[in-house]
């Protein structure tokens, strides 16, 4: 049999590794990372007393940097391949950095690139390990107890129409046979169903086992070709376990004794008009990195990690609330402001201001329309945009407007208010394209997201715009009929264009979990971080009339504007 080798070994395995000093045979427990050597304790003693190399950086074995393979530059033959070009995602050596194809970009050392993929790498696997696919061999002995089950319902079913048939004798007898081979077609289908549940697990099994290979085959690549995929495998995603159903078994009903129609004497086989309940399928533990915050960021960050290691979404959408806005006939978008203030964007430019019974307090003419034109700041002022005459208002809470920012040629459709930092972003329009702009509280701007790094435009009319947990910029583009999503330094991260052909994206939020939520004035489409999509989590079902809008307040509730004067409330997190 063929030995492991050390990066086949499972992160977690009970091996024993030996010193690599010569002539040591100690067990090793450390890495000097800057000769890419294991050593034991009493070797290391000596490696950092060493004059030459007391200032290795030597760590525990498990928190070493994995050594790169060695590899010539092409172009540069006398070069070893050492570092990461950021603007391009290619492996290139220290001189290519001078060359004209690499002029202006900024690189990485690519031990560093490789160490953090190895630790991304390692968590997956561990997460195939312990939830996926133990969750998923949990389902099938779940569905085994059901086939037993299902079998032994089905049997007693059986013997009931037997006994029946017994006490009319004879004249039973020939409707008997035609009764058990209708139970016998209802068993077929409910086990045919059972066993096709089984093989999709199976295949996702195998699927899991196949990824899970994958990962390991990039934790140490033995060539170039293989590090560049595994630098590029950010789409190697684990799909979600997928859904099954616990069957509904019929029931038998006794039939009433009638010597005039043979029929009605025995029970007869119903399949209950019941949809099948999907198996419950446990959450997976998640554990969130994030960069040291610092004062109130540390605290409100506390806060945050708290609910979200607590949330997770629910089996079902409830409405808790429903409110009618006065001054309005809809709801284009809504802003949540503080002391239960809500401010909604309705036909005509009417931008109202009501309290959480339904009371007007203010009523403002702008030029807004089916945008996410105003949003409510960290300090409680709403900032709102005029496109008619290129301008951002702001109203402070005694209702006093001032102009805060002008946008020149460019007309400001959608505007967003940081939770992260209390940045705007402005989503703008002119002739046919669009832009994102990052201003800081002050009004000043900071930061311009237009085309992405091959010189496409992002956007063509960005009409609603957000900003996700991990700083994402979030976009609803009217005429791309997409979701547009970059990351904070502008790269374009990813497009969703819905479930079918026709997607118009409308209001759109994020919640304390990472979901993106958006409306296509017919259902809220949920998707994960990345634009995965999980769910149509409102649709006419739940008494949702053309959604237009999207917010999340601070109770994690889900409130929803639609396309009459309407606003309702829904709980879909636990």
């Amino acid at each position: 049999m063929m030995a492991l080798s050390e990066s086949q070994i499972p992160p977690d395995a009970q091996h024993y590794l030996v010193c690599g000093t010569e002539d040591c045979e100690r067990n090793c427990q450390f890495y000097c990372n800057d000769c890419h050597q294991p050593m034991c304790e009493q070797c290391r003693d000596g490696h950092q007393k060493n004059k030459k190399t007391k200032n290795h950086e030597v760590v525990p074995y498990k928190l070493r940097k994995r050594q790169l393979p060695v590899v010539k530059c092409k172009i540069h033959p006398t070069k070893e391949i050492d570092l990461l070009c950021g603007e391009c995602q290619i492996p290139v050596c220290s001189k290519c950095t001078g060359t004209k194809e690499h002029r202006g970009h900024w690189f990485t050392n690519l031990e560093i690139v490789f160490a953090e993929k190895v630790l991304i790498y390692n968590k997956e696997i561990a997460n195939i390990r312990s939830y996926f696919e133990p969750t998923s061999q949990d389902l099938k002995k779940e569905i085994a107890g059901d086939v037993t089950e299902i079998k032994k319902i089905m049997e007693g079913i059986r013997t009931s129409m037997k006994a029946e048939a017994e006490s009319v004798k004879k004249l039973v007898d020939a409707v008997t046979s035609d009764k058990i081979k209708e139970v016998d077609k209802i068993e077929q289908s409910l086990l045919q169903t059972l066993n096709g549940q089984n093989q999709k697990i199976d295949d996702y099994i195998n699927s899991l086992n196949d990824l899970f290979k994958t990962f390991y085959g990039y934790l140490s690549p033995s060539n170039i070709e293989q590090l560049t995929f595994a630098l590029k495998s950010e789409n190697l995603i684990i799909r979600p376990i997928p859904e099954t159903s616990k069957p509904v078994p019929p029931v038998f009903t006794a039939g009433q004794y009638s010597k005039e129609d043979v029929a009605k004497l025995l029970g007869r086989i119903t399949v209950p008009n019941t949809k099948p309940e999907n198996r419950k399928i446990k959450p997976m533990k998640t554990a969130s990195t994030q960069l040291k915050p610092t004062g109130k960021q540390r605290k409100q960050g506390r806060e945050k990690s708290d609910v979200k290691q607590t949330l997770s979404l629910s089996s079902s959408v409830t409405k808790v609330r429903q409110y009618t806005i006065p001054g309005v006939d809809c709801v284009f978008h809504i802003s949540l402001g503080k002391s239960g203030r809500i401010w909604v964007g309705g036909d005509f430019g009417n931008l109202v201001q009501t309290d959480l019974r339904g009371k007007q307090l203010q009523k403002i003419q702008t030029s807004g329309g089916d945008q996410g034109y105003h949003t409510v700041t960290q300090d409680g002022d709403l900032i709102y945009s005029d496109k008619h005459n290129k301008v951002i208002n702001r109203i402070t809470p005694d209702t006093t407007i001032t102009e805060f920012i002008k946008t020149e040629d460019w007309e400001p459709l959608s505007i967003h208010s940081s939770h992260i930092n209390g940045d705007l972003l402005v989503g703008m329009f002119t002739e046919d394209e669009g832009k994102v702009t990052r201003y800081n509280k002050t009004g000043t701007e900071i930061q311009n997201i237009q085309r992405d790094n091959k010189g496409q435009r992002l956007y063509s009319y960005p009409h609603y715009i957000t900003e996700n947990i991990n700083g994402d910029v979030c976009v609803s583009d009217n005429n791309k009929h997409a979701v547009v999503v970059v990351d904070k330094s502008g790269q374009h991260r990813f497009l969703y264009t819905g479930q079918r052909s026709g997607f118009n994206p409308f209001g759109i939020c994020t919640d304390v979990l990472g979901h993106i939520l958006v409306c296509d004035s017919l259902t809220v489409h949920l998707l994960d971080q990345d634009g995965q999509f999980l769910s149509l989590l409102l649709t006419s079902q739940q008494g949702v009339e053309l959604p237009l809008s999207v917010c999340v307040d601070d109770e994690n509730n889900l409130w929803v504007g639609q396309l009459t004067n309407t606003v309702k409330v829904y709980k879909y997190l636990q």
